[in-house]
């Protein structure tokens, strides 16, 4: 008769992970299948719950971060996101002081001000730091030094 519990857990837990695919059920289906191993094999009720949550425990902490990242391995970043790393250059001074300062990424305009505080000059090679609503915070990008 318990097998059949651990059975119709073990598709009810297979029907959520279809539903969801949030890799959480998918480890409870195969405690379900261990605990319904053990009642064919005639275990012990308190067996078949103790291997169900030892299972779905061990297996839900261990696989499934691995599991994800497989399926996740990275996002693409998009729109403001995008920014941050790029390079670009000053087309008017900044001074986070007075308030100023612009910076061309890509095709568009940004105010931008200095993740340091320190002024920038206007031609300046920048690296996007972070954005901050409207604004680009950004550091010098470092010139080159190049060896004969």
């Amino acid at each position: 008769m318990e097998a059949y519990l651990w059975l119709a857990a073990m598709v009810l837990f297979l029907v959520l992970e279809a539903g969801t695919v949030s890799l959480v059920s998918a480890w409870f289906a195969a405690g379900s299948l261990a605990a319904l191993i053990a009642s064919i094999c005639g275990a012990p009720l308190w067996l078949q719950t103790l291997l169900f949550a030892v299972v779905s425990v061990i297996l839900l902490a261990c696989l499934r971060p691995m599991v994800r990242r497989y399926f996740n391995p990275s996002l693409v970043r998009t729109n403001v996101d995008a920014m941050v790393g790029s390079e670009g250059y000053v087309t008017a001074d900044i001074d986070n002081v007075a308030a100023t300062g612009q910076v061309k990424l890509g095709a568009m305009e940004w105010t931008a001000r200095s993740t340091s505080g320190e002024p920038i000059a206007k031609g300046t090679l920048v690296k996007v730091d972070r954005i901050d609503g409207v604004k680009a915070f950004v550091t010098p990008v470092p010139a080159e030094v190049k060896v004969p």
